[in-house]
């Protein structure tokens, strides 16, 4: 019998309804057999249930916890056959693309879930999840980090929180689903990375290390001077317009990245769009990019190009490094 170990790291799948609004609250594993019973349990892999000492609304992550909950992870990895992550939906997609870069070469699964209505409402989405993830994590070969939610199975540093209401959380916009869990489960395993000799990179984050700009009509230069008004700030991920078009006219704006990214500040153009990727020559204000060193981020999802340039720059990779791995796909986050 397969043996999976879960990770509780807070959220709203595990909160508990106080004065404030719902709340981290830790006795997890207790609710979860209470709502599972034995007969039920029997039908599932094997599983042990960590709890995090600092259970968290996921609102509260910090780059920090992506390197606690991959310590946690390694910690156990020969001990079991697959992993389940329960985290807060919020900020799920970070999360899940920084574990992506932190753990790769996988040989067995790691799935994140979580929920929209925690488990302590009589309807949840909460204990569907849960069991998916288990049932997906135990019995079938995802060598990769991917999340599970809402019936579909989706490539984790893919992935984005689509919608703040709605059961279906989660998209993943520029790839298909790996897997979809109905009646039957249905995994394209031709998508599947293909099994590897796990390697483990457990960067030391510096928050401060990465920003982001999203442009607007009237965007304001003191606005990027601002963000940029630390030495801490080594990358700036710029949200811009369409296929990646930035305000070109605004010379004071352009001049302002040219400085940055001639001072070694790594500037990743995005698209602000859900669906489609960056084409930083199809018009003359997404060439203007180009001749100033701005590193097209193709069609990285925010979270998976935020999580990377953490872990590339954690790593300790200087700003040329940085601009060439950046675009390279590592494990499936980019085409």
């Amino acid at each position: 019998m397969p043996k999976i170990l879960i990770l509780y790291t807070g959220g709203t799948i595990g909160m508990l309804p106080s004065a404030q609004g719902y709340v981290p609250a830790a006795g997890f594993a207790q609710r979860l057999a209470e709502r599972l019973g034995h007969q039920a349990a029997s039908d599932l892999p094997t599983w042990d249930l960590i709890e995090r000492e600092r259970l968290i609304d996921s609102a509260d992550l910090q780059p920090a916890d992506w390197l606690g909950i991959a310590q946690e992870l390694v910690r156990h990895w020969e001990a079991y056959d697959g992993f389940v992550v329960l985290h807060g939906t919020d900020t799920l997609a970070y999360t899940a693309s920084a574990l992506s870069f932190m753990l790769r070469g996988l040989d067995k699964p790691v799935i994140l879930t979580g929920a929209q209505i925690p488990l302590c409402e009589l309807r949840n989405d909460a204990l569907d999840n849960l069991l998916t993830s288990l049932m997906i994590a135990g019995h079938y070969p995802v060598p990769e980090v991917c999340v599970c939610f809402h019936g579909q199975l989706l490539r984790g540093n893919r992935t984005v929180k689509r919608d703040s209401m709605a059961l279906a959380a989660f998209a993943s916009p520029n790839f298909p689903p790996l897997g979809e869990i109905g009646i039957q489960v249905r995994l394209r395993e031709a998508l599947l990375l293909a099994p590897g000799t796990p390697d483990f990179q457990l960067p030391t984050f510096d928050p401060e290390a990465v920003t982001l700009l999203p442009v607007y009509p009237g965007l304001s230069v003191r606005v990027l001077e601002a963000l940029l008004d630390s030495d801490a700030v080594r990358a700036l991920l710029l949200l811009s317009y369409g296929a990646g078009n930035p305000p070109a006219g605004h010379q004071a704006l352009m001049q302002r990245l040219e400085r940055a990214s001639a001072d070694g500040i790594v500037v990743v153009n995005l698209t602000q769009c859900l669906q489609g990727r960056v084409q930083q020559g199809a018009y003359a204000t997404g060439a203007a990019l180009n001749r100033i060193g701005v590193v097209p981020g193709a069609d990285l999802t925010r979270e998976a190009a935020f999580a990377k340039l953490h872990c590339l720059l954690g790593a300790g990779f200087g700003p040329v490094q940085v601009r060439e791995q950046l675009p390279q796909p590592w494990c499936g986050e980019c085409t």
